[in-house]
Protein backbone atom coordinates (compact mmCIF):
# COMPACT_ATOMS: atom_id res chain seq x y z
CA UNK A 1 0.00 0.00 0.00
CA UNK A 2 1.39 3.77 -1.08
CA UNK A 3 2.39 5.84 1.95
CA UNK A 4 -0.28 8.32 2.85
CA UNK A 5 0.76 11.79 4.22
CA UNK A 6 -1.43 11.04 6.77
CA UNK A 7 0.34 8.21 8.01
CA UNK A 8 3.46 9.52 7.98
CA UNK A 9 2.54 12.57 10.15
CA UNK A 10 0.98 10.65 12.83
CA UNK A 11 4.05 8.48 12.64
CA UNK A 12 6.30 11.90 13.08
CA UNK A 13 3.64 13.00 15.69
CA UNK A 14 3.55 9.58 17.85
CA UNK A 15 5.36 9.79 21.46
CA UNK A 16 6.41 7.85 23.98
CA UNK A 17 3.27 9.12 25.60
CA UNK A 18 1.24 7.82 23.21
CA UNK A 19 -1.68 5.54 23.86
CA UNK A 20 -1.52 2.21 21.84
CA UNK A 21 -4.67 1.11 20.36
CA UNK A 22 -5.74 -2.58 19.64
CA UNK A 23 -5.95 -4.22 16.64
CA UNK A 24 -9.89 -5.05 15.93
CA UNK A 25 -8.93 -7.10 13.08
CA UNK A 26 -5.55 -8.20 12.57
CA UNK A 27 -3.07 -7.92 10.87
CA UNK A 28 -1.05 -4.51 10.56
CA UNK A 29 -2.08 -2.76 13.92
CA UNK A 30 -3.78 0.63 13.50
CA UNK A 31 -1.57 3.66 14.54
CA UNK A 32 -0.55 5.12 18.10
CA UNK A 33 -3.23 7.32 19.31
CA UNK A 34 -2.35 11.01 19.95
CA UNK A 35 -3.35 14.28 20.35
CA UNK A 36 -3.90 15.12 16.67
CA UNK A 37 -6.06 12.01 16.70
CA UNK A 38 -8.01 12.92 19.29
CA UNK A 39 -8.21 16.73 17.62
CA UNK A 40 -9.38 14.98 14.48
CA UNK A 41 -12.24 13.34 16.34
CA UNK A 42 -13.37 15.87 18.22
CA UNK A 43 -13.44 18.32 15.46
CA UNK A 44 -14.93 15.93 13.30
CA UNK A 45 -17.88 15.11 15.82
CA UNK A 46 -18.48 18.81 16.43
CA UNK A 47 -18.51 20.01 12.84
CA UNK A 48 -20.93 17.40 12.48
CA UNK A 49 -23.26 18.14 15.33
CA UNK A 50 -23.53 21.82 13.87
CA UNK A 51 -24.25 21.29 10.73
CA UNK A 52 -26.75 18.80 11.49
CA UNK A 53 -28.63 20.84 13.36
CA UNK A 54 -28.60 23.36 10.66
CA UNK A 55 -29.96 20.90 7.84
CA UNK A 56 -32.60 19.56 10.25
CA UNK A 57 -33.76 23.01 11.28
CA UNK A 58 -34.26 24.10 7.65
CA UNK A 59 -35.96 20.86 6.02
CA UNK A 60 -38.53 20.43 9.22
CA UNK A 61 -39.61 24.21 8.79
CA UNK A 62 -42.18 24.47 6.10
CA UNK A 63 -41.22 28.32 6.07
CA UNK A 64 -37.50 28.13 4.85
CA UNK A 65 -38.27 27.09 1.66
CA UNK A 66 -36.85 30.65 -0.27
CA UNK A 67 -33.62 29.63 -2.77
CA UNK A 68 -31.52 31.01 0.03
CA UNK A 69 -32.47 28.28 2.37
CA UNK A 70 -32.14 25.72 -0.17
CA UNK A 71 -28.48 26.92 -0.71
CA UNK A 72 -27.85 26.94 3.17
CA UNK A 73 -29.38 23.68 3.29
CA UNK A 74 -26.63 22.30 0.85
CA UNK A 75 -23.85 24.17 2.52
CA UNK A 76 -24.67 22.29 5.96
CA UNK A 77 -24.98 19.11 3.98
CA UNK A 78 -21.58 19.37 2.28
CA UNK A 79 -20.11 20.39 5.80
CA UNK A 80 -21.97 17.61 7.82
CA UNK A 81 -20.40 15.78 5.21
CA UNK A 82 -16.51 16.78 5.49
CA UNK A 83 -17.14 15.92 9.46
CA UNK A 84 -18.03 12.88 9.20
CA UNK A 85 -15.14 12.48 6.82
CA UNK A 86 -12.81 13.55 9.39
CA UNK A 87 -14.53 10.94 11.88
CA UNK A 88 -14.27 8.05 10.15
CA UNK A 89 -10.45 9.06 8.91
CA UNK A 90 -10.10 8.94 12.64
CA UNK A 91 -12.02 5.28 13.01
CA UNK A 92 -9.60 3.80 9.94
CA UNK A 93 -6.57 5.65 11.27
CA UNK A 94 -6.85 4.50 15.23
CA UNK A 95 -9.50 1.71 15.46
CA UNK A 96 -9.67 -0.01 12.78
CA UNK A 97 -6.66 -1.64 10.12
CA UNK A 98 -6.25 1.32 7.27
CA UNK A 99 -5.95 -0.02 4.13
CA UNK A 100 -6.26 1.14 -0.13
CA UNK A 101 -9.98 0.91 0.62
CA UNK A 102 -10.30 2.82 3.54
CA UNK A 103 -8.08 5.79 1.95
CA UNK A 104 -9.95 5.78 -1.05
CA UNK A 105 -13.32 6.02 0.75
CA UNK A 106 -11.84 8.58 3.71
CA UNK A 107 -10.46 10.73 0.73
CA UNK A 108 -13.37 10.43 -1.67
CA UNK A 109 -15.77 11.78 1.28
CA UNK A 110 -13.44 14.75 2.09
CA UNK A 111 -13.45 15.87 -1.63
CA UNK A 112 -17.16 14.99 -2.28
CA UNK A 113 -17.56 17.57 0.96
CA UNK A 114 -15.02 20.37 0.56
CA UNK A 115 -16.60 20.57 -3.52
CA UNK A 116 -19.90 21.08 -2.76
CA UNK A 117 -19.43 23.22 0.13
CA UNK A 118 -17.39 25.38 -1.86
CA UNK A 119 -19.81 25.35 -4.69
CA UNK A 120 -22.38 26.08 -2.07
CA UNK A 121 -20.40 29.42 -0.56
CA UNK A 122 -20.80 30.71 -4.35
CA UNK A 123 -24.10 29.82 -4.86
CA UNK A 124 -25.06 32.00 -1.44
CA UNK A 125 -22.98 34.54 -2.99
CA UNK A 126 -24.87 34.21 -6.23
CA UNK A 127 -28.33 34.47 -3.91
CA UNK A 128 -27.21 37.86 -2.30
CA UNK A 129 -26.40 39.38 -5.32
CA UNK A 130 -29.65 38.60 -7.19
CA UNK A 131 -31.40 39.27 -4.39
CA UNK A 132 -30.14 42.98 -4.65
CA UNK A 133 -30.16 43.96 -8.05
CA UNK A 134 -33.48 41.54 -9.27
CA UNK A 135 -35.35 42.05 -5.76
CA UNK A 136 -38.94 42.47 -7.42
CA UNK A 137 -38.93 38.73 -9.14
CA UNK A 138 -35.82 36.64 -7.33
CA UNK A 139 -37.71 34.50 -4.43
CA UNK A 140 -40.07 33.41 -7.23
CA UNK A 141 -41.26 29.73 -7.32
CA UNK A 142 -38.74 30.01 -10.63
CA UNK A 143 -36.40 30.87 -8.93
CA UNK A 144 -36.74 28.05 -6.32
CA UNK A 145 -36.56 25.79 -9.49
CA UNK A 146 -33.51 27.27 -10.50
CA UNK A 147 -31.66 26.93 -7.57
CA UNK A 148 -33.01 23.51 -6.99
CA UNK A 149 -31.40 22.54 -10.83
CA UNK A 150 -27.98 24.26 -9.82
CA UNK A 151 -28.01 22.27 -6.36
CA UNK A 152 -28.20 18.92 -8.47
CA UNK A 153 -25.66 20.12 -10.62
CA UNK A 154 -23.41 20.77 -8.21
CA UNK A 155 -23.81 17.47 -5.86
CA UNK A 156 -23.58 15.37 -9.43
CA UNK A 157 -20.45 17.14 -10.19
CA UNK A 158 -19.13 16.62 -6.41
CA UNK A 159 -20.17 13.31 -5.91
CA UNK A 160 -18.17 12.44 -9.48
CA UNK A 161 -15.08 13.92 -8.33
CA UNK A 162 -15.05 12.27 -5.16
CA UNK A 163 -15.66 8.88 -6.95
CA UNK A 164 -13.08 9.62 -9.21
CA UNK A 165 -10.29 7.85 -6.77
CA UNK A 166 -12.31 4.83 -5.82
CA UNK A 167 -12.72 4.50 -10.10
CA UNK A 168 -9.33 3.79 -10.40
CA UNK A 169 -8.38 7.82 -10.71
CA UNK A 170 -5.37 7.12 -7.75
CA UNK A 171 -1.91 6.32 -7.08
CA UNK A 172 -2.39 3.20 -5.27
CA UNK A 173 -0.27 1.24 -8.01
CA UNK A 174 2.22 4.17 -9.05
CA UNK A 175 4.20 5.86 -6.42
CA UNK A 176 5.51 8.65 -8.70
CA UNK A 177 2.86 10.18 -9.78
CA UNK A 178 1.07 10.94 -6.04
CA UNK A 179 0.55 14.20 -5.34
CA UNK A 180 1.03 16.28 -2.06
CA UNK A 181 -2.31 13.91 -0.62
CA UNK A 182 -2.18 10.61 -1.36
CA UNK A 183 -3.92 8.54 -3.22
CA UNK A 184 -4.52 11.50 -5.02
CA UNK A 185 -2.66 11.60 -7.99
CA UNK A 186 -0.99 15.21 -9.06
CA UNK A 187 -3.20 15.79 -12.33
CA UNK A 188 -6.16 14.51 -10.25
CA UNK A 189 -5.58 17.37 -7.69
CA UNK A 190 -4.40 19.69 -10.02
CA UNK A 191 -8.11 19.66 -11.77
CA UNK A 192 -9.21 19.99 -8.76
CA UNK A 193 -7.03 22.69 -7.20
CA UNK A 194 -7.57 24.89 -10.21
CA UNK A 195 -11.38 24.55 -9.83
CA UNK A 196 -11.31 25.65 -6.31
CA UNK A 197 -8.74 28.13 -7.37
CA UNK A 198 -11.86 29.49 -10.36
CA UNK A 199 -14.70 29.09 -7.67
CA UNK A 200 -12.95 31.26 -5.45
CA UNK A 201 -12.45 34.15 -7.81
CA UNK A 202 -16.06 33.98 -9.17
CA UNK A 203 -17.18 34.24 -6.09
CA UNK A 204 -14.85 37.25 -5.16
CA UNK A 205 -16.15 38.71 -8.07
CA UNK A 206 -20.33 38.11 -7.33
CA UNK A 207 -19.23 39.96 -3.44
CA UNK A 208 -17.74 42.89 -5.75
CA UNK A 209 -21.09 43.13 -7.62
CA UNK A 210 -22.80 43.16 -4.37
CA UNK A 211 -21.04 45.77 -2.79
CA UNK A 212 -21.70 47.70 -6.19
CA UNK A 213 -24.88 47.11 -6.15
CA UNK A 214 -25.50 47.62 -2.33
CA UNK A 215 -23.91 51.51 -2.68
CA UNK A 216 -26.36 52.09 -5.66
CA UNK A 217 -28.83 51.57 -3.42
CA UNK A 218 -27.53 53.43 -0.39
CA UNK A 219 -26.69 56.21 -2.89
CA UNK A 220 -30.55 56.07 -4.43
CA UNK A 221 -31.96 56.53 -0.93
CA UNK A 222 -29.71 58.97 0.37
CA UNK A 223 -30.95 61.41 -2.65
CA UNK A 224 -34.62 60.62 -1.79
CA UNK A 225 -33.88 61.38 1.61
CA UNK A 226 -31.92 64.74 1.06
CA UNK A 227 -28.98 63.20 2.57
CA UNK A 228 -25.19 62.86 0.94
CA UNK A 229 -23.97 59.18 0.58
CA UNK A 230 -21.38 59.85 2.83
CA UNK A 231 -23.27 61.26 5.22
CA UNK A 232 -22.38 59.63 9.09
CA UNK A 233 -25.95 60.10 10.22
CA UNK A 234 -27.21 57.88 7.28
CA UNK A 235 -24.58 55.37 7.35
CA UNK A 236 -25.12 54.93 11.09
CA UNK A 237 -28.82 55.01 10.46
CA UNK A 238 -28.60 52.00 8.35
CA UNK A 239 -25.88 50.21 9.80
CA UNK A 240 -23.11 50.32 6.66
CA UNK A 241 -19.93 49.76 8.47
CA UNK A 242 -21.65 46.89 10.74
CA UNK A 243 -22.35 45.43 7.25
CA UNK A 244 -18.87 46.72 5.82
CA UNK A 245 -17.10 44.97 8.72
CA UNK A 246 -19.55 41.28 8.41
CA UNK A 247 -18.50 41.26 4.54
CA UNK A 248 -14.61 41.73 5.37
CA UNK A 249 -15.31 39.05 8.02
CA UNK A 250 -16.94 36.96 5.45
CA UNK A 251 -14.15 37.38 2.60
CA UNK A 252 -11.23 37.19 4.99
CA UNK A 253 -12.45 33.69 6.33
CA UNK A 254 -13.28 32.50 2.82
CA UNK A 255 -10.24 33.15 1.13
CA UNK A 256 -8.34 32.44 4.27
CA UNK A 257 -9.90 28.75 4.10
CA UNK A 258 -9.55 28.22 0.95
CA UNK A 259 -6.62 29.70 -1.12
CA UNK A 260 -3.86 28.17 0.75
CA UNK A 261 -4.97 24.97 -0.12
CA UNK A 262 -5.69 25.38 -3.60
CA UNK A 263 -2.34 27.10 -4.37
CA UNK A 264 -0.67 24.87 -2.51
CA UNK A 265 -2.08 21.44 -4.65
CA UNK A 266 -1.21 23.40 -7.78
CA UNK A 267 2.75 24.05 -6.46
CA UNK A 268 3.39 21.17 -4.56
CA UNK A 269 4.19 17.22 -5.17
CA UNK A 270 4.63 13.78 -3.12
CA UNK A 271 7.90 14.99 -1.87
CA UNK A 272 6.77 17.71 -0.45
CA UNK A 273 6.56 17.86 3.56
CA UNK A 274 3.19 16.36 4.54
CA UNK A 275 3.25 19.32 7.16
CA UNK A 276 2.77 22.22 4.76
CA UNK A 277 0.25 19.76 3.49
CA UNK A 278 -2.34 19.80 6.77
CA UNK A 279 -1.51 23.50 7.31
CA UNK A 280 -2.95 23.97 4.45
CA UNK A 281 -5.79 21.41 3.98
CA UNK A 282 -6.54 22.13 7.63
CA UNK A 283 -8.56 25.85 7.18
CA UNK A 284 -10.66 24.14 4.06
CA UNK A 285 -11.83 21.43 6.38
CA UNK A 286 -12.03 24.00 9.66
CA UNK A 287 -14.07 26.41 7.22
CA UNK A 288 -17.17 23.69 7.84
CA UNK A 289 -16.66 24.80 11.18
CA UNK A 290 -17.01 28.28 11.09
CA UNK A 291 -19.80 28.46 7.99
CA UNK A 292 -22.78 27.45 9.98
CA UNK A 293 -21.71 30.36 12.44
CA UNK A 294 -20.79 33.27 9.65
CA UNK A 295 -23.90 32.11 6.98
CA UNK A 296 -26.96 29.90 8.78
CA UNK A 297 -26.70 30.81 12.07
CA UNK A 298 -26.72 34.27 11.56
CA UNK A 299 -29.72 34.46 9.34
CA UNK A 300 -32.14 35.42 11.71
CA UNK A 301 -35.18 33.63 10.61
CA UNK A 302 -32.97 30.27 11.15
CA UNK A 303 -32.23 31.50 14.65
CA UNK A 304 -36.32 32.31 15.04
CA UNK A 305 -36.79 28.20 13.93
CA UNK A 306 -34.53 27.20 16.08
CA UNK A 307 -35.60 29.58 19.74
CA UNK A 308 -39.06 28.44 18.92
CA UNK A 309 -37.98 24.53 18.86
CA UNK A 310 -36.17 24.84 22.01
CA UNK A 311 -38.54 27.20 23.90
CA UNK A 312 -41.97 26.75 21.59
CA UNK A 313 -44.01 28.98 24.27
CA UNK A 314 -41.87 31.76 24.85
CA UNK A 315 -41.07 32.10 21.15
CA UNK A 316 -44.13 31.37 19.51
CA UNK A 317 -45.63 34.46 18.88
CA UNK A 318 -42.84 36.03 17.33
CA UNK A 319 -42.11 32.60 14.73
CA UNK A 320 -43.52 33.98 11.29
CA UNK A 321 -43.21 33.07 7.62
CA UNK A 322 -39.76 34.68 6.72
CA UNK A 323 -39.36 37.00 3.59
CA UNK A 324 -36.18 35.95 0.90
CA UNK A 325 -33.51 38.31 1.86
Amino acid sequence: MTPNVTELFWEESSGADAIPTSDLHGGNPPFQLTAWGVALCVSGSVIAAENAVVVTTILASPSLRAPVFLLLASLGLADLLAGVALVTRFLFLFCLTPSDWSELVTSGLLVTSLTASLCSLMGVALDRYLSLSHALTYGSGESRRRATLLLLLVWAGACIMGASPAMGWNCLGNATSCSVAPPLTRAYLSLLCSGYLVVVLVTLQLYVGICRVARRHAHAIAIQRHFLPSSQSYSGKHGGGRGFSRLVLVLGVFVGCWMPFSLWGLMGDASSPPLFTYATLAPAAFSSLLNPLLYSLRNKDIRKVLLHACCPRRHAAQLHCPVDV
